[in-house]
C-alpha cells in the first residue's frame, strides 16, 4: 500500500508549497543588521511525525553553543531566534491510514529516516539559498531538532552538529 518513493514524494509536494514562504521570511532574516556577537546562525527544523508537521527556527548563536540575545538597549542590531516556518503539514493521511502507515514507516525506518531528513535539509537549502544565503558571512547550519548532524548551508555538507562550534 505505502511504498518509501511515494511518502518521500508527497514529503517534497508539500514541502514545495511552502518555499515562497521561507524564502520570503529568509529574505527578511538576512536583511537585519546581525550583532558582532553571534558567530553561527543555527536553523532547526522541529518535526512532530505523528501530526507530520514542521517548524524551523533561527537561532543565532556564539561558538561555545549558547544562543545569543539582544539584551542590551541595542535597537540597532539583531540578536535571538527568529521563526522561520510555523508548524506547516509536511504530508497529509486519512485517520483511517495512519496504523497501517506508522507499521510500515516502523518497518522501514532504517531507509525512510535519513531519506525524510535530507528531504527536508535540501529543500531548506535550496530556499536559503534562493534568498541569497550565501552571501551571509556567518557560518549557517540547518539541523533537525535531536539529531547528531548538521548541514552545512554554505558548503552542502552534513557535519557531526557539535562540529559547528569549532
Amino acid at each position: 500500500m505505502f511504498t518509501v518513493e511515494n511518502y518521500i514524494d508527497s514529503i517534497k509536494i508539500h514541502l514545495e508549497k511552502q518555499s515562497v514562504l521561507v524564502e520570503d521570511q529568509l529574505q527578511k532574516i538576512f536583511s537585519y543588521p546581525f550583532s558582532k556577537d553571534i558567530e553561527v546562525l543555527d536553523f532547526t527544523a522541529f518535526i512532530e511525525p505523528t501530526r507530520f508537521e514542521l517548524s524551523v527556527i533561527m537561532f543565532s548563536m556564539d561558538k561555545e553553543a549558547n544562543e545569543v540575545f539582544n539584551e542590551g538597549n541595542d535597537s540597532t542590531v539583531f540578536a535571538g531566534s527568529e521563526d522561520v516556518l510555523q508548524e506547516v503539514e509536511y504530508h497529509q493521511m486519512n485517520d483511517s491510514q495512519l496504523d497501517v502507515f506508522f507499521e510500515f514507516h516502523e518497518q522501514n525506518e532504517e531507509k525512510l529516516i535519513p531519506q525524510e531528513q535530507n528531504v527536508f535539509a535540501q529543500w531548506f537549502r535550496l530556499c536559503w539559498e534562493k534568498a541569497g544565503g550565501a552571501s551571509l558571512d556567518l557560518p549557517s547550519y540547518f539541523t533537525i531538532h535531536d539529531s547528531d548532524d548538521s548541514l552545512d548551508l554554505k558548503n552542502n555538507c552534513w557535519k557531526d552538529a557539535e562540529e559547528k562550534w569549532s
